[in-house]
């Protein structure tokens, strides 16, 4: 088994990112660990990891992993506390799941999750409800309900002021969010919201494409990822031009199981 080291300190954060390459795969991963957003489990040492598992309080449970050892991925996923979804390499997901049925007696359960970027010019879906959002638009995202007040940088104020956010408005209030979830040198992903009742209205295509042109006139490749059954945000993708690039897993503990798209 591997030996690992749990690291949470912003300068040991960085220290592992440089370990990561930047790809559409790692984009989450080095933004949580750049902006010290996140806990490291790493196999091996810092310098020469084995496997890095990241961990944060944004979206508990579910573990990112990187590395191609199935062992040193397990080594340091039974480090991490309560986590019931691992996100993984496909490769790697049967070696990883075998060890926890046979480790910790438990029944595992996949699903894909997908990645995909966006290399052509992103086309125009305006709507007058969307438009960007800036740093005097705190009081209106702060005011919004949750599921529509982004992250992913810690907090709204850095979001605004680091992200690029387009909201879509309606009676004075936030109803439907596009934001960049994570960005690097190359890369931005996107994360989208939009309140239930309002959904099927294109609200998310119209977000979306105003962020994804945002980081495009940075120089940045946007990126999309989602689970496999989430049908509305796939749908958001393909109407937006994005194309597949890979294919992770989530390792699914059944007896923790939650409710996942």
């Amino acid at each position: 088994m591997s030996s690992i080291t749990r690291v949470d300190d912003p300068d040991g954060l960085l220290r592992v990112a440089a370990q990561l390459p930047d790809t559409p795969e790692t984009v989450i991963a080095l933004h949580l660990l750049r902006r010290g957003l996140c806990r490291a489990y790493v196999a091996g040492s810092i310098g020469q990891p084995e496997a890095i598992v990241i961990d944060t309080d944004e979206v508990p449970g579910e573990p990112g992993c990187y590395g191609d050892d199935p062992a040193a991925i397990w080594s340091a996923l039974q480090e991490v506390p309560n986590w019931f979804a691992a996100n993984m390499r496909e490769a790697v997901a049967p070696n990883v799941s075998a060890m926890v049925e046979r480790e910790w007696r438990e029944t595992v359960s996949y699903l894909g999750d997908l990645h995909f970027t966006l290399q052509q010019p992103a086309p125009e879906f305006a709507t007058t409800a969307v438009r960007l959002l800036g740093p005097d638009d705190l009081a209106l995202l702060m005011a919004a309900p949750a599921l529509v007040q982004g992250g992913g940088f810690g907090n709204p104020v850095a979001m605004l002021a680091d992200g690029i956010v387009a909201a879509a408005v309606v009676d004075g209030a936030i109803i439907a969010i596009a934001h960049t979830s994570a960005i690097t040198e190359q890369y931005a992903d996107i994360g989208v919201a939009t309140l239930p009742e309002y959904r099927g209205r294109g609200f998310a295509t119209s977000t979306a494409s105003l962020v994804a042109r945002g980081i495009q006139q940075h120089g940045r490749t946007p990126v999309w990822s989602c689970g496999e059954t989430n049908a509305a945000s796939l749908g958001v993708a393909r109407r937006l031009g994005f194309e597949p690039v890979l294919r992770r897993v989530y390792v699914i503990l059944e007896s923790r199981r939650r409710t996942h798209s």
